[in-house]
């Protein structure tokens, strides 16, 4: 097949995904502790605590790639949920099924948009 045999989207539609993007910034700490069990992450186009309420109970998933493969694919996922906001800049708290770990700080995370609560 030619590459002018393929069919591509006009430039006028938007590609639409089921997720929004995060970025996993720390954990939840104090001036001495830190609590490992709930993570902050700053969501994308979020700058408001207005704007974070749509996302709570939204799952969150950060995905990473192992050295072993498992299931034919080196690419694993921790799954969470959002569970309320942190301070007034549109950063949100997270609890994963097992806490992430620090080497993640600075990666992405994808939150979906299920389940829905409108």
């Amino acid at each position: 097949m030619l590459l002018s045999d393929y069919k591509f989207a006009p430039a006028t539609e938007q590609q639409q995904f089921l997720y929004s993007k995060g970025r996993f910034l720390g954990f939840k700490r104090g001036k001495r502790n830190q609590y490992e069990h709930t993570a902050l992450v700053q969501l994308e186009d979020v700058n408001s605590k207005e704007e974070t309420t749509f996302y709570a109970g939204k799952r969150i998933a950060y995905l990473y790639r192992a050295p072993t493969a498992k299931k034919g694919t080196n690419v694993r996922c921790i799954w969470g949920r959002i569970t309320r906001s942190h301070g007034n800049s549109g950063i949100v708290r997270a609890k994963f099924r097992h806490n992430l770990p620090p080497s993640a700080m600075g990666s992405s995370v994808r939150v979906m948009l299920y389940p829905s609560n409108i």
